[in-house]
């Protein structure tokens, strides 16, 4: 269905406690399990009904954060979603204690019953006040940054033109454009901080509640993980400190020297080449047509769907002033139909949209046609596994895209291999700061800082107006908005890793293990289909070692090609 074309209709709180009021009644008559599967299947409608209609309010938000129709409408559901969850919680509890449990275990996938079992641990009706202010907290700071503007070149610019010039091929373009970002956070810092600070109590508030020591445990608990801990996240910095950040490292020296450069700063790190960066050839509009072409030639079912996405007009990929200023891929479970947002820049992380949120998107087209609709796509790492990996299997096709492909794909690598690193900086400050929930904004930037030495020594933020304060992590909106996401990207990445090492043995066999992996969706634990797959596991004993071993031969194979 076009996506433009879709009715929205505000599904009240009122009419998602009804039919939650009809399952729990339908529940206690119920005289098998038969009775209560049925009873599910109703409340699973109105479910779906719920979360369809709040995914197009806030769809439609982020389109354009100035408008005020579908702001309220986000308003209610930040309002109403955390009274509905606490609903749902009870209807958890429903078939958690059935007195029919034993039929339930064997007509529910397993991975349900464990998901049923983490929601109750992750919410205590005591909290939903908490929860309602919460989420408008959240709206408050992404209305915020998708309003910032930047003095950027005599004009004034949202953040995301801006940080397309942080891929330039000039130096002093590079360093003027994280100067403004730098001024332009500085201008709103008693907000970033305040709104943080509000962020890190009522959360906290919120686990003590509950008699947890922090909101550490709860915020694993939301992010619905069921067979990976936080001693085990612990043990993967570790390993990233002690297998990738060299490796790392080398690779940036080699950069540095092909720059001309002896200290590489925090506006360098997007950059490879003195020429500049390989940029795609087509606009946004080619890209999107270049990216039907790539996945007809992939694969015909991945054709199909790309083609199925354009037709009903699923991307919005140009930036304007009040869109929101980040990307993802949200999807509208009651039409079966993705949709992804975008900013592009002219750089080539135009092209990586339509290689990694169209991951997410094709995995949401396999969810919808088993119409699991709780277990989804699985877990945020599961999911981060279907973008990453799509990415790396699309490397055969960037001749579509650019002039000098083998400049991009070189680029690729080094970006996967350097994020970790830095995605480990995000998880690791995220449990400095929740653990420690009264340190100051000024000790919170100096923890900040004292990450990027660990992960990153290799890049230096001395002399950038606000930034070299320990400030990077203010526009990374994923601390503010989902705490403890980002890990799931760094262990995604491993497992991308991994499928790009198989393609260049055996693509047609990696691809066809991808397909496969990608359809089990949430019906598979994360760990089982890591296994099942033969693919890196993040957790495993010397993994990212063998990683970084195959990082090191793939970048000096491709410096042998590549621009200088």
């Amino acid at each position: 269905m076009i996506v433009s074309q879709i009715p929205y209709t505000r599904v009240t709180f009122e009419v998602f406690a009804e039919s939650f009021s009809a399952f729990e009644n339908a529940v206690k008559e119920a005289k098998s399990a038969a009775d209560v599967l049925a009873a599910r299947e109703k409340f699973l409608e109105t479910y779906v009904d719920f979360s369809t209609a709040g995914a197009l309010a806030n769809m439609r938000f982020t389109l354009n954060t100035r408008d005020g129709f579908y702001k309220t409408e986000k308003d209610y559901y930040d309002e109403v979603t955390p009274k509905a969850g606490d609903l749902y919680v009870k209807y958890c509890d429903y078939i958690l204690n059935s007195p029919f449990r034993a039929e339930l275990d064997k007509a529910l996938n397993p991975n349900l019953i464990k998901k049923f079992e983490i929601a109750k641990k992750a919410h205590d009706p005591a909290n939903i006040a908490d929860e309602q202010q919460e989420n408008a907290i959240v709206t408050e700071y992404s209305g915020l940054m998708s309003q910032m503007l930047f003095d950027y070149k005599g004009k004034k610019v949202p953040l995301t033109i801006v940080r397309g010039d942080l891929s330039a091929k000039d130096r002093d373009t590079r360093r003027q454009a994280m100067e403004a970002i730098g001024r332009g956070l500085e201008a709103n810092a008693d907000k970033l901080d305040e709104i943080f600070d509000r962020l890190v109590k009522i959360r906290d508030r919120q686990a003590k509640r509950m008699g947890l020591k922090n909101f550490i445990e709860l915020g694993y608990y939301r992010m619905n993980r069921i067979d990976y801990n936080r001693e085990m996240v612990e043990k993967f910095r570790a390993n990233v400190v002690k297998d990738i950040v060299p490796a790392v490292a080398e690779m940036k020296a080699k950069i540095a020297e092909r720059l001309g450069i002896d200290q590489m700063m925090l506006y360098d790190n997007d950059v490879y080449f003195a020429t500049g960066n390989a940029r795609p050839r087509p606009d946004a509009k080619g890209i999107l047509q270049a990216g039907l072409e790539m996945y007809n030639e992939m694969h015909p079912e991945i054709g199909a769907f790309m083609k199925s996405m354009l037709d009903n007009e699923a991307f919005d990929v140009e930036s304007r002033e009040g869109k929101w200023g980040g990307g993802y891929c949200t999807a509208f479970d009651k039409y079966s139909q993705p949709f992804i947002l975008a900013n592009f820049n002219g750089s080539s992380d135009d092209v990586d949209v339509i290689t990694h949120e169209f991951g997410h998107a094709y995995a949401f087209y396999h969810s919808a046609l088993k119409k699991e609709y709780e277990l989804n796509v699985g877990g945020m790492e599961t999911a981060e596994c279907h973008s990453m990996s799509m990415e790396f299997l699309c490397w055969k096709y960037m001749d579509k895209f650019f002039d000098l492909p083998e400049d991009y794909k070189y680029k690729h690598i080094c970006d996967a291999f350097s994020f970790i690193p830095y995605g480990c900086i995000v998880d690791e400050f995220q449990h400095i700061v929740y653990e420690n929930p009264e340190l100051t904004p000024a000790e919170r930037k100096s923890e900040y800082n004292k990450l990027e030495q660990k992960y990153r020594p290799y890049l230096s933020t001395k002399g950038i107006p606000y930034i070299g304060q320990g400030t990077r992590w203010q526009y990374q909106m994923h601390i503010y908005e989902l705490p403890f996401y980002y890990i799931d990207y760094c262990l995604a990445q491993t497992v991308a890793l991994g499928f790009l090492s198989e393609s260049r043995r055996n693509y047609g066999k990696a691809l066809e293990t991808y397909i496969a992996f990608v359809k089990a969706g949430g019906t598979k634990a994360f760990s089982q289909l890591v296994k099942e797959a033969g693919i890196a596991d993040p957790f495993g004993e010397g993994t990212l070692r063998v990683l970084a071993d195959d990082f090191r031969e793939i970048r000096k194979e491709f410096e042998g090609k590549i621009s200088e």
